[in-house]
């Protein structure tokens, strides 16, 4: 039976023995007293006696134990009563039940909705797809696609697996995975996401990813696993839970040994001060002090595209002195673009775009997209040549033109006289500075660069407010990287990194404090495992996101930040939930005891198990406002 249903029947059968509790006397008198409180203590009360015998039996003990031997208490001793005509507590028994049950629902509402939020992810996937087989597009369920499908989307469906769009543009709707509430401009070759809603403009895209293996099913997968997950700080609560439960049964004796044998207190007055100590030290708020602010706080990172795979990683988190960042890709866009051109723009162009349209470098594509927006005619060139380290070379137009480094000028005696300024400012600047011209002359420069992200500059300082150490580490030359750390405010530039050495410069670093790690590629991937804290981009390879504690969807150097933020916003809570469940509980134990009664200050077992059920829910109510913590 669940807890709801449990606290349900339980306060409806508790009613009228708090009825009874106002003078009122019930039909049926004592019998019916103990009906209603037998069913409370079977149906409410049930679940904790058999969790306490099975830990008896274990020879050990948890919270159900207090809880049992409390309600326990009142219970048999008012079956006693009853019989023997004395006073009865039963309603005290049944009310300790009614508000453990709730303390117990309140933590299970926060479970379920953090759960629930990413859960509702799965529900929102299409049911149906379009597939093109045989040359005819047929509509089939989802869960039938393959990998390899082409599949049609119309404007206003979802789409119905991850894919690349193969044919035809749009924008999307990505806001379930990525938060960013903007629609997103796809072309040929991007690639989409399952259950996201296409907008406007049909296209066909092959299917890449199906089943478990799409985007939405393996963030439902890590969030589930790290909500289930336990931080290494649970292990002192358990230590702690395991100590502090025999050592009150132990305060609780002798509490009922002090005032019955040596301050001559009735036995029943002796016997409830006992049981209110058992009933206000009992620890509930402690075991949920954790897991609470764990779901929370991963549930509001998954609708952030924040994915934080386990408890480990919060600890990781919270005193991280140091952020390396890979370059490419990280905080740059990882895509290289035409950044300046020196001397007649359309003639330079025309040249290089003639030039490059035959080559493979990847400098090459640069070109090609800018001569692509600008609509430039591609003239055909003859006698093409690849020079492995400096350029290309062609014949147009019957004149042989050059497209490369100074290298290759200073090989064919070209003067480089008039543009060596301009060279220089561009190196200097970081970016590859790509010559044009002929046998006689140089016709202008093509500078290419791998921009910064929009949001890299923004993130950098963000981490630098909270006195976190940037690095950068990439395999590219001193001035180019240092000339990108110029521009984004990185601290210190590791240059000319070979990607198996990535590792060895994290581990250096670990000497001065813990090191988390951004990346996204494959020689990323040992960074990142080495790392106290692995961040991986979401676009990046499956083995890099493998290697890291924390996933991000968006690929937006910013939810880094936010990541660690968010990371150790959880981590500070769950020291918070317990600071306040022990010294709650340990502090309501003296009161409990009779200590200040003479002052006038005593808890009943009633008020006492008030007292536990506020402390659990006031811990509840501390991991809920995980969600609306500012973040920087």
């Amino acid at each position: 039976m669940s807890i709801r249903n449990r606290l349900l029947i339980s306060f409806l059968l508790s009613i009228p023995l708090l009825v009874e509790m106002l003078g009122v006397m019930l039909p049926g008198g004592m019998i019916t007293t103990v009906v209603l409180s037998s069913g409370v203590m079977s149906i409410g009360g049930g679940p904790f006696f058999v969790s306490a015998f099975k830990s008896f039996k274990n020879h050990s003990s948890n919270m159900d134990t207090l809880v049992a031997l409390g309600t326990g208490t009142a219970y048999l001793y008012s079956l006693y009563a009853a019989v023997a005509g004395l006073h009865v507590y039963f309603e005290i028994a049944a009310l300790l039940i009614v508000l453990i049950l709730l303390g117990q629902w309140f933590e299970e509402i926060t479970k379920s909705r953090a759960s629930n939020a990413v859960e509702k992810l799965l529900g929102l996937q299409a049911k149906e797809a379009t597939v093109m087989r045989g040359g005819k597009a047929i509509k089939v369920p989802s869960s039938e696609v393959v990998v390899g499908d082409i599949v049609m989307v119309k404007p206003g469906e979802k789409i119905a697996v991850d894919g690349e769009i193969t044919e035809g543009s749009s924008t999307i709707d990505e806001s379930m995975i990525t938060g960013e509430s903007m629609p997103v401009a796809k072309q040929t070759g991007d690639r989409v996401i399952g259950a996201t809603i296409n907008k406007q403009g049909s296209f066909l895209f092959r299917a890449t990813k199906v089943g478990s293996d799409t985007l939405l099913a393996q963030i439902v997968e890590l969030v589930s696993k790290a909500q289930a997950s336990r931080a290494p700080i649970q292990k002192v609560v358990d230590q702690v839970s395991s100590v502090f439960v025999p050592t009150v049964l132990i305060i609780a004796i002798l509490t009922f040994t002090v005032w019955y044998v040596f301050l001559g207190a009735a036995f029943i007055d002796a016997l409830l001060f006992a049981v209110a100590v058992i009933i206000i030290a009992c620890p509930c708020a402690l075991g949920i002090a954790t897991p609470t602010a764990l779901m929370v706080g991963t549930g509001r990172g998954a609708r952030m595209g924040i994915l934080i795979k386990s408890g480990e990683v919060l600890e990781a988190a919270r005193d991280i002195k140091t952020v390396v960042l890979d370059k490419t890709g990280t905080i740059t866009e990882g895509k290289p673009v035409v950044t300046d051109v020196i001397g007649d723009e359309q003639r330079v162009l025309e040249v290089a775009t003639a030039l490059e349209t035959t080559s493979e470098h990847p400098l090459a594509s640069a070109i090609l997209e800018v001569a692509e927006k600008r609509k430039l005619t591609v003239q055909k060139v003859a006698a093409f040549t690849a020079i492995i380290g400096k350029g290309v070379s062609a014949k147009l137009s019957g004149e042989i033109k050059y497209v490369g480094n100074r290298a290759l000028f200073v090989e064919h005696h070209i003067a480089l006289d008039s543009f060596s300024a301009e060279i220089e400012r561009l190196e200097n600047e970081g970016k590859t500075v790509l010559i044009v011209g002929g046998d006689s002359k140089v016709d202008g420069l093509v500078a290419v660069q791998d921009q910064p992200k929009a949001t890299s500059a923004e993130a950098i300082r963000n981490f630098h407010k909270y006195g976190i150490h940037t690095v950068m580490i990439t395999g590219d030359n001193e001035g180019t990287a240092r000339a990108i750390a110029r521009q984004v405010g990185v601290d210190d530039v590791i240059a000319g990194v070979l990607p198996g050495d990535k590792a060895n410069h994290v581990k250096a670093l670990q000497s001065h404090g813990k090191v988390a790690f951004v990346g996204d590629g494959i020689n990323d991937a040992p960074a990142l495992a080495q790392a106290d804290l692995g961040i991986a981009m979401g676009s990046g390879t499956d083995v890099a996101i493998e290697a890291g504690g924390i996933v991000l969807v968006k690929n937006d150097l910013q939810d880094a930040f936010l990541a660690l933020r968010l990371s150790q916003k959880t981590f500070g809570r769950i020291k918070l939930n317990l600071f306040w469940a022990l010294i709650y509980n340990t502090a309501g134990i003296p009161v409990a005891a009779g200590i200040f009664s003479g002052m006038g200050l005593a808890l009943n077992p009633a008020l006492a198990g008030t007292a536990m059920a506020f402390s659990s829910v006031s811990v509840v109510l501390s991991s809920l406002m995980l969600s609306r913590t500012k973040l920087r």
